[in-house]
């Protein structure tokens, strides 16, 4: 989530927002009775999607039993009940000119803020999720006093001049500045996260008041953007709007009202949906998350309408994301944005993977799944996503589960501190984006455990849980230690007579997978990264056991094959650093991963001493590595040569002084001109200084291919940092932080010849060898 007002870290700092240490909470005790209540409740679609051939169980249907995953939830659970509903609908009363005596939340949710009421709607969803998934009448009553608010504010907008049907936090003026392109922080965004949690209020805790609410909200909607022209409907969607077509083209789908399907159709944005249906990358500069939400909405327009385009663009854009643009655990994006395809190693920060866009990528994985059932890397993915990035996102030492914005991968990050953009959220004075999907998240744990089709099951995760197949009368309850054991048991009761299949996954990152029933092992294909599918008559009481065998691989990043993660099955080890600081990623020496014992506890060698590895989610209160050095090389110390692979040529300053002259290439003569000094800034990251003109090399913040790299008096900025990216053979590609290009000789031998930027690839070209002079 981007401000256009205010930088991200600026508004972080602006709200204090501090972490918050308690206990964990107690598991919770919920029935199969509960949940059945909740199940009663929820309305089914009108519309049935086109093209799916899985379907995913109801939240009530899968119940989680222990282990990790259930005590996130619980964290969650226990911070939905305590939050204070009149405190976050405060803002809404206000607006709508109705009392409020409650005191105002801060952080994003601050009176002051352009933003506020985005939470409110996660918080409906997260309520509703709640309720679904544990029958517990405590949530339902909390949603429905919620909506029963909004539904007086609501009717109460008119008489403070806004048109019948408008509900928010702010003022509908909002929209007119978005409309005359005026700057103002995403109003579409925050009120397709009210829509759609009104619309989870309705469709999992039959709230018909919701309905009606929604429906009067879509009304606006398609009146306001009904206004437009399509050239001024393009321009509003340049602002952050989150996922308005996804959430109207549900509307459609439930309701069979084609206003809304209309009305959808009206948020597609055309400079970000014509290149994906081309299959074209254009990603990089981008802000993730503003274009993720898009992309599950064609995802939804796709089942609504059948129209190929849409599918082609939502599963192009996974595809390219998750093949260029994703770190070893699951997440994208560098201080929010898209960097160029294959940039990994390149931007080992404390502001990756912001926890917003992997929520998002989940569900896009999720809605493409029900199309191509096949699939196994949709799920490979998942598994990995969810299990290091979004269970690690909650810090499991506090009582309400509260979490981080991002996910940083740098030398020595350490999740929930000050310099990682504002560490934990807190009970009412953070409310950032992925604070609010964060709370959706931990509630819908067990939604793609399993998912069925006629009579067959798909076992698509590991982890303890019971599902209760209500529409045939079958339990199947899975045993398992999952990740830190490699074997599953899934036993089967109930009406389980006659031949039936059930699928299972068998991860891309196992080997010599086994599947056996009643102890006898069975003839059934376990390829890794595809499903075995055991078809028989089963017998109630039927047990299958699954033995997903685990090793070490390690995860070169896509940009620098020495520089490499470590992972055992589906889970990314960590180095535990404790309190100690690093600047650059420790030199892993080959081959010393030693698994120490039952749990998930290694050791490696790094950097000539023993260092213990933790599974990444359970990395908080310790200084963690990620990434490793794999090649054994280092930047040199003192003056260098810097020459190009390809040319032969060595960089030079040509002795010029003038802040903005260009780099040339020359024939190495071993002049000063020639000599630089490459000045470590921490963070892997170097300041490169000629020693003739003291001058450094700068990008001048020119994204362009062929731009040239010039020079200028060091000011700290991005465009004069630069890593070192060790390829291996004494070769290097120098990337710098402000623009993501690399160093190039653009091929040409000529002396004298300008040094440019390009995109980071496997050319020869955007190579250079460091020779000390």
């Amino acid at each position: 989530m981007s401000s256009s007002s205010l930088s991200r870290r600026q508004l972080l700092q602006a709200v204090g927002a501090v972490g918050v240490a308690s206990t964990v909470s107690q598991v919770l005790d919920v029935t199969g009775a509960t949940a059945a209540t909740a199940a009663a409740a929820a309305v089914a679609p009108v519309r049935a999607d086109i093209g799916v051939s899985a379907y995913p169980f109801d939240l009530g249907q899968v119940r989680l039993t222990s282990g990790r995953w259930l005590e996130n939830q619980n964290r969650t659970l226990t911070y939905l009940r305590f939050i204070d509903a009149d405190r976050m609908l405060h803002t809404f009363r206000i607006n709508a000119g109705l009392s409020s005596t409650a005191q105002p939340v801060g952080g994003w949710e601050g009176p002051g803020v352009e933003l506020r009421g985005h939470s409110m709607g996660h918080l409906l969803s997260a309520l509703a999720q709640a309720y679904a998934a544990t029958g517990d009448s405590a949530f339902k009553t909390k949603g429905d006093y919620l909506v029963g608010v909004l539904a007086a504010c609501q009717r109460a907008a008119p008489n403070r001049g806004y048109r019948a049907g408008y509900l928010s936090a702010f003022p509908e003026s909002f929209l007119d500045r978005v409309e005359s392109g005026q700057q103002v922080w995403a109003p579409w965004y925050t009120l397709h996260k009210i829509l759609a949690g009104l619309l989870d209020q309705y469709r999992l805790a039959g709230n018909a008041e919701a309905l009606t609410v929604v429906t009067n909200m879509a009304d606006w909607v398609d009146w306001r953007t009904g206004r437009l022209s399509y050239a001024q409907m393009q321009a509003v969607l340049n602002t952050e709007f989150g996922g308005m077509n996804a959430t109207m083209a549900d509307l459609y789908q439930q309701t069979g009202d084609a206003r809304w399907l209309v009305a959808a159709q009206r948020f597609d944005h055309a400079v970000v949906f014509d290149p994906l249906a081309a299959n074209q990358d254009r990603l990089n500069g981008l802000h993730a998350n503003t274009q993720i939400p898009k992309w599950i909405g064609a995802a939804r327009e796709f089942k609504a309408t059948g129209t190929t385009r849409y599918r082609d663009i939502a599963t192009n854009a996974w595809n390219l994301t998750i093949g260029a643009h994703t770190y070893v655990i699951g997440g994208d994006s560098q201080a929010e944005h898209f960097r160029a395809p294959g940039a990994i190693a390149a931007y080992l920060t404390n502001d990756t993977c912001e926890n917003c866009n992997t929520y998002n990528m989940l569900k896009l994985t999720r809605e493409l799944f029900t199309l191509y059932p096949d699939r196994a890397d949709l799920f490979d993915y998942y598994e990995r996503a969810l299990l290091n990035q979004m269970i690690g996102q909650q810090n499991p030492s506090d009582a309400h589960g509260h979490v981080t914005y991002f996910t940083p991968l740098n030398p020595g990050a350490r999740r929930g501190v000050s310099s990682n953009n504002g560490g934990y959220s807190t009970d009412y004075n953070s409310f950032w984006c992925c604070q609010g999907t964060g709370l959706e998240t931990q509630t819908k744990l067990m939604d793609s455990v399993y998912f069925h089709n006629g009579t067959t099951l798909t076992v698509n995760l590991f982890a303890p849980s019971v599902l209760t197949w209500s529409q045939r009368g079958i339990t199947v309850t899975q045993v398992t230690s999952f990740p830190v054991g490699d074997t599953a048991t899934l036993r089967v009761t109930g009406s389980v007579g006659g031949s039936w299949s059930m699928r299972i996954r068998i991860p891309s990152w196992t080997g010599g997978a086994t599947v056996s029933v009643n102890g006898a092992q069975q003839s059934v294909d376990t390829t890794p990264g595809a499903y075995a599918t055991l078809t028989r008559s089963w017998t109630s009481g039927d047990t299958v056991t699954v033995r997903l065998p685990m090793r070490v691989v390690m995860k070169a990043a896509n940009d620098n094959p020495d520089i490499a993660a470590i992972t055992y099955g589906p889970v990314v080890l960590a180095g535990n650093y404790g309190n100690t600081a690093l600047s650059a990623p420790p030199a892993l020496s080959n081959g010393s991963v030693t698994r120490t014992g039952g749990a998930l506890t290694f050791t490696a060698t790094a950097g000539g001493s023993t260092v213990n590895l933790i599974p990444f989610y359970d990395a908080h209160g310790v200084n963690y590595n990620v990434y490793w050095n794999t090649g054994g090389g280092g930047v040199p110390a003192g003056w260098v040569r810097i020459s190009n692979v390809t040319t032969g040529l060595a960089l030079d300053s040509g002795g010029n002084v003038a802040a903005g002259s260009a780099l040339k290439q020359w024939n190495w003569d071993g002049s000063t001109n020639l000599q630089w000094q490459l000045v470590d800034l921490g963070n892997g990251y170097h300041r490169i200084v000629n020693r003739t003109s003291g001058m450094v090399a700068d990008s001048w913040g020119n994204t362009a291919n062929g731009a040239s790299c010039l020079q200028g008096p060091w000011n700290g900025g991005d465009n004069q940092q630069w890593r070192l990216n060790s390829l291996g053979n004494g070769r290097y590609q120098i990337v710098n932080r402000g623009t993501g290009t690399a160093l190039d000789g653009g091929g040409n031998t000529t002396a004298g010849s300008a040094t440019i930027l390009w995109t980071p690839n496997a050319n020869t070209n955007n190579q250079y060898t460091l020779g000390v002079v």
